[in-house]
């Protein structure tokens, strides 16, 4: 489905969690010599204005980064994210600039790393492909991330992530998601996978949470934010990320980071966070 924007939603409370994460996996993948390759499947334009009249319809940032911009007692990870966010922003007291998840993995790519982006909005891969034509390693694609990603591995470094973010407008993205990442873990074993999904009807996430662990694959930890109670009414009220083969400091990171986080970002106190091993190693 093509009608989904992320600069409505840029910065808001799910992208937080899945940044902030992401900034930590590509911490520790980077931190070795050998290089990396990722790829990320629905990949957005790569940078948003908030001042633009996308973001300022809702204003979702407010309830996200925001809340975060001027707080001194981040969490390390946190602090990590903002300081990011930040280096985007040529006035680092005022907020207009937000990046999407390739402009932040660009941010830790060496010469001799590779990052594959895929995106299927006509607008979106247009702007994706001009802000990102200059960088060698960076190479787009207008076409289906997930099929493009499952070509593309194992890739020659043996080493890398791939990022599975879509937008589960259609319902049956919750079974493809799956079924991707069973191909694509039989092809690349080693690599790092990280799949975000928004909490909108929790007996899906629980579905979907049930499918991946009887995957049989190992080594699988879910990380999750949630602002509001779970509700029945439309909405989202919080999301998560799931890691296949997670850095090992990972676990210990969003211990100390989603409680402070749900404190943080939750509406009226009924933030909440789950960090749990759906699968051992």
């Amino acid at each position: 489905m093509l009608s989904y924007r992320h600069s409505f939603h840029a910065g808001n409370p799910a992208d937080v969690l899945k940044h902030t994460v992401l900034i930590q996996i590509l911490k520790s993948l980077t931190q070795k010599d050998k290089p990396i390759c990722c790829i990320d499947t629905h990949a957005g334009t790569g940078l948003y204005a908030l001042d633009s009249s996308f973001a300022l319809k809702n204003k979702e940032f407010a309830d996200g980064i925001e809340k975060l911009w001027r707080r001194k007692d981040l969490p390390a990870s946190v602090a990590d994210y903002v300081k990011l966010v930040k280096g985007f922003n040529s006035d680092p007291t005022k907020l207009t600039r937000y990046p999407g998840s390739p402009l932040i993995t660009a941010q830790f790519l060496r010469n001799k790393d590779r990052l594959f982006l895929y995106e299927l909005h006509p607008t979106e891969i247009k702007a994706l492909t001009e802000l990102t034509a200059k960088k060698r390693q960076i190479k787009t694609f207008h076409a289906d991330g997930l099929a493009g990603a499952i070509g593309l591995l194992p890739p020659i470094e043996r080493r890398g992530l791939v990022l599975i973010d879509p937008s589960y407008e259609i319902k049956s993205d919750y079974d493809l998601v799956v079924e991707s990442l069973i191909k694509m873990h039989k092809r690349f074993a080693t690599g790092t996978y990280a799949l975000w999904y928004p909490v909108i009807e929790r007996a899906k996430i629980q579905r979907m949470e049930k499918a991946i662990q009887n995957t049989g694959i190992k080594n699988i930890q879910l990380f999750e934010l949630g602002i509001q109670a779970d509700s029945d009414e439309i909405g989202m009220t919080g999301s998560g990320m799931i890691v296949i083969n997670p850095p090992w400091t990972l676990m210990a990171d969003m211990r100390i980071t989603l409680p402070w986080l749900a404190n943080a970002l939750g509406v009226d106190g009924a933030g909440s966070h789950r960090c749990h091993v759906l699968a051992a190693e």
